[in-house]
């Protein structure tokens, strides 16, 4: 990107097509009242949101993903930017993780029919195929516990049912992080690591995995994001240049709702690193 020109990013947040809350169009039309100038809307296994808004041009859409994947025991997420959403393996990918991402949910319903949850796969199921959504998530099914009054807030539903170590837990099936990467560096993007510092690692698992990811082909890291830490973001910077990758920003953001985060509220990467994400030689916007 030109450096002569002033940028306004946010390169993660979700719409009611995977976890988030509202449609595409409220997402943009948040992101021009908060005077961003460039929004990715990354959404979980799913890349429905920008062929809706592809043509507001208020500010630039930047096509994104986020693909959930395992490293050893862990599920990650991995980030794709300016990736093509119609490439045939990325979408072949997606469709595969979206249908394990109905297994699970039905494994769920199951699981809560068992522990006498009146009508829950009678109940859940129809519910859920009201939605806009295209990749379902344990928070969907958390929606459905409280708006019908088995459970009192999503915590509860967390801890008594969904959570791990809940009762009708049931694990996600997911790529492996090789593959994810592959994926989206396939369609043409960026893989970016998200929000590293939220996946309780230790100091010297937090380095294996960035520079396991950067062997595997990703690009960049998220060292910045919605309600992190300073010394945190500090330790993910060292981490970036140490291994040669990009840095990248975005408030994940989800809902409204949320009085503590919004799009484009958190720390912005200073326009003078020099390996921010749109010094990438394949950034084009």
């Amino acid at each position: 990107m030109p450096s002569d020109i002033p940028m306004k990013a946010d390169l993660h947040c979700h719409s009611h097509y995977s976890d988030g809350k509202h449609s595409p169009a409220e997402l943009l039309d948040r992101a021009h009242d908060n005077g961003l100038t460039h929004l990715a809307i990354t959404d979980h296994d799913c890349v429905a949101a920008f062929d809706e808004v592809t043509g507001d041009s208020r500010l630039t859409l930047i096509p994104g993903v986020e693909i959930s994947c395992v490293w050893g025991t862990r599920e990650l997420h991995i980030v794709g930017l300016a990736i093509d959403p119609h490439e045939a393996g990325l979408t072949t990918l997606l469709a595969s993780q979206q249908a394990s991402r109905r297994r699970r949910i039905r494994a769920i319903a199951e699981r809560l029919d068992s522990l006498a949850m009146d009508l829950a796969i009678d109940g859940l199921l129809p519910w859920l195929d009201a939605l806009p959504c295209h990749a379902l998530t344990r928070t969907h099914v958390a929606d459905y516990l409280v708006a019908t009054g088995r459970c009192r807030n999503h915590q509860k539903a967390f801890k008594r049912y969904l959570g791990k170590g809940g009762r009708a837990y049931e694990p996600g099936q997911w790529c492996s992080l090789p593959e994810a990467v592959q994926a989206i560096r396939a369609s043409g993007g960026i893989a970016v690591l998200a929000h590293p510092g939220r996946y309780a690692l230790g100091k010297r698992q937090l380095e294996t995995l960035v520079s396991e990811f950067r062997d595997c082909g990703g690009e960049a890291m998220e060292t910045s994001y919605g309600n992190i830490d300073p010394l945190v973001q500090r330790r993910l910077r060292e981490l970036a240049d140490a291994n040669a990758l990009y840095q990248s920003q975005g408030s994940d953001f989800h809902t409204a709702s949320a009085q503590w985060t919004d799009i484009g509220r958190f720390p912005a990467l200073h326009p003078g690193i020099k390996n921010a994400i749109w010094h990438h030689p394949g950034w084009h916007f």
